[in-house]
């Protein structure tokens, strides 16, 4: 069996990466991913990762809450939830795009 990678893209100036680094280190075991951390140092990077923001996550490369519309930058990211808008996705919501992905490879 493929192992899933997970990649963890984040700036500095916001710290919800931290929440989100939190809940991917909680759920590494259930889905036997390899977690990498990744900082994004410079806008051009930004452009480059088309990087919608901090905390982004990659599963196997791809952003499974990727909203075309959002701009790419060197910025804090939103996450839409049932309780509103929060600064990293919940535990749940890594769970289901992880569940997903292992689905697909």
């Amino acid at each position: 069996m493929e192992t899933m990678d997970v990649t963890l893209l984040h700036i500095d100036d916001c710290p919800n990466w931290r929440t989100t680094e939190t809940h991917l280190v909680r759920l590494r075991p259930e889905y036997g991913f390899e977690l990498q951390r990744k900082r994004v140092g410079s806008a051009e990077e930004a452009e480059q990762l088309r990087f919608r923001g901090s905390p982004t996550v990659l599963i196997n490369g791809l952003d499974p809450f990727a909203d075309p519309n959002a701009p790419v930058g060197m910025s804090c990211r939103l996450y839409r939830t049932i309780g509103g808008l929060v600064g990293s996705p919940t535990e749940e919501m890594l769970r289901e795009v992880l569940a997903a992905a292992g689905t697909y490879r």
